[in-house]
């Protein structure tokens, strides 16, 4: 196994349903960080052998089009296990596990994939892990499925099986919670917070989704699922620091080096108080946004 996976800087990773021509074709067109090839929900359960079937060849189209390839996968094992087997190859960069009930459940994935990869010739660990989390047992389970194995990326709370699950509505109130707990979490364990509060199925409305995601922010989150490409940009814009975020915090960082060399850690800066923590705040946001830059650059 290699060393644990470094984060990466997905904003927007949209759903693109494996037996969809016109779905895949629009996606190559999406300024999206990643573009997930669905085998579940979106696929009906009489095209599952077919969706299959046409993963590697669009896996490989996205990935040389310069976009990182996540596929999801169905939970039953027997399907999960032949998903899998489709899923490892060079293309593809992680695999989400929907349903996810317990850490050993990802930590029989990963082995899986460090069998497929052996025998493809593989570097062991190049498939990633995205956990979804969709269940009660899952949700009575996240911290231990976050930190489970060096291969998980993320965790998500799927709102709309959760809330099933939980026999709860699709709203604010019953999402709050898990999700909050998903960001702590996913910071317990090094991996990245994936989504916001709410359904990844409400999407006519742009002004509220713009506000859902600019609260998901705040929240810790640093990306979120999608399912139709007028969300892309709104995640993109939303997820990442702007200019003025980026400047300020490049101006303290400055200021702090130079306070540093004169013996002082904390200090004034444009009228708020500068201390240690304000400055690892600052730290990451620009490291965040540097991760951003970096993926830009990928792509063009």
């Amino acid at each position: 196994m290699t060393s644990p996976i470094s984060a990466l800087a997905w904003r927007s990773i949209l759903f693109v349903p494996a037996t969809s021509d016109r779905f895949i074709e629009s996606a190559m067109h999406q300024p999206a960080d990643a573009l997930q090839i669905d085998l579940e929900d979106s696929v009906a359960p009489d095209q599952k052998v077919l969706a299959r079937e046409r993963l590697p060849s669009i896996a490989d189209r996205f990935a040389a089009a310069g976009y990182d390839v996540i596929v999801r996968v169905n939970r039953p094992w027997r399907q999960q296990v032949r998903d899998l087997e489709a899923s490892v190859r060079p293309s593809v960069i992680a695999v989400t596990l929907p349903k996810v009930p317990d850490a050993p459940a990802v930590r029989a994935a990963a082995e899986i994939l460090s069998e497929l990869e052996s025998i493809a010739g593989m570097a062991v660990g190049h498939t990633r892990i995205i956990a979804m989390i969709e269940e009660a047992e899952g949700l009575h389970n996240m911290a231990d499925i976050a930190a489970a194995h060096p291969r998980v990326q993320g965790i998500i709370v799927g709102a709309e099986d959760l809330a099933v699950s939980l026999r709860m509505a699709v709203d604010d109130d019953g999402l709050y919670v898990p999700n909050v707990m998903a960001v702590a979490a996913a910071r317990r364990a090094n991996v990245m917070p994936i989504g916001f509060i709410g359904s990844v199925a409400d999407f006519s409305d742009e002004i509220q989704f713009r506000t859902k995601v600019q609260r998901a922010r705040r929240l810790g989150f640093e990306g979120a699922f999608c399912i139709h490409p007028k969300q892309v940009p709104i995640l993109n814009e939303g997820f990442a620091p702007n200019l003025q975020e980026v400047n300020h915090a490049q101006a303290l960082l400055a200021e702090f080096d130079l306070q540093v060399v004169e013996g002082r850690v904390a200090f004034a800066f444009k009228g708020r108080m500068v201390d240690l923590p304000v400055v690892e705040q600052a730290r990451l946001l620009v490291a965040r946004h540097e991760a951003i830059q970096r993926l830009n650059q990928r792509r063009h």
